[in-house]
């Protein structure tokens, strides 16, 4: 393998981009409003009227929707995975493609397979968090079934107020591991950068962080949601 010195560098900056942003949006999120502080505490107020009902039908089928949809992309995960992995079993077509690009640096067979086997392990993290989500809506579907009904008088507000609260906790890490797995399909879109040159890698993983953090923190869908509790983007 012959990576040079950039082709280095601009692997450690995709890396630590990758892992510092998640690291920074979930420490953020304590002290800032963002989507995701605002989704948790509009989940509390939904499993709480959601113990005021006489059946949870339009719940169910509203988490069932949800998962769904990180079913569809836990089965795409699989589909890009193959085609990776087809890729990397032709590799020298590959190299042969690469050379024939304007303004690609030189390349080899054996960069080609590394770079594509990290871009594999990339999706096989994106199919965990997705499929790990997936199981964490189907523990959701459970505790809808389990929750306290509007007519069980016996069942004191406290500890309704604390159900709604766990179950609105699970549901919001089925979000994180969601959002997390969607995150990867963004920076493996960064990632394929690296393949016609190092500097426009990092180019890429540059704009993923500023779209990631306007769509987070500065997005206009996160206005309304805000709006919907009166509340304003910034600090809390």
């Amino acid at each position: 393998m012959s990576l040079t010195l950039l082709d280095w560098f601009a692997f450690a900056c995709f890396f630590c981009c990758w892992v510092g942003y998640t690291l920074f949006a979930r420490k953020r999120a304590k002290t800032t409003h963002s989507l995701s502080s605002i989704l948790c505490t509009l989940r509390v107020e939904w499993m709480n009227v959601v113990m005021q009902k006489e059946n949870q039908v339009a719940d169910a089928a509203l988490i069932a929707n949800v998962e769904r949809t990180v079913t569809f992309f836990a089965s795409s995960t699989i589909l890009v995975l193959a085609g990776v992995i087809t890729v990397l079993a032709n590799s020298e077509e590959v190299v042969t493609v690469l050379h024939d690009l304007p303004f690609t640096p030189d390349t080899n067979i054996v960069n080609v397979q590394f770079k594509l086997a990290i871009l594999a392990m990339i999706f096989v993290y994106a199919f965990f968090k997705f499929t790990w989500a997936i199981r964490q809506f189907g523990f959701v579907s459970v505790l809808l079934g389990a929750s306290p009904g509007y007519h069980q008088q016996n069942i004191a507000l406290e500890q309704r107020q604390q159900f709604a609260k766990n179950t609105a906790k699970v549901i919001d890490q089925s979000g994180h591991e969601y959002n997390n797995g969607l995150r990867s399909y963004y920076f493996a879109l960064a990632f394929l950068a690296w393949f016609l040159h190092p500097a426009l890698m990092i180019a890429a993983t540059a704009v993923v962080l500023v779209v990631l953090y306007r769509r987070e923190y500065r997005s206009r869908v996160l206005r309304a949601l805000l709006a919907t509790h009166h509340l304003k983007p910034g600090k809390k």
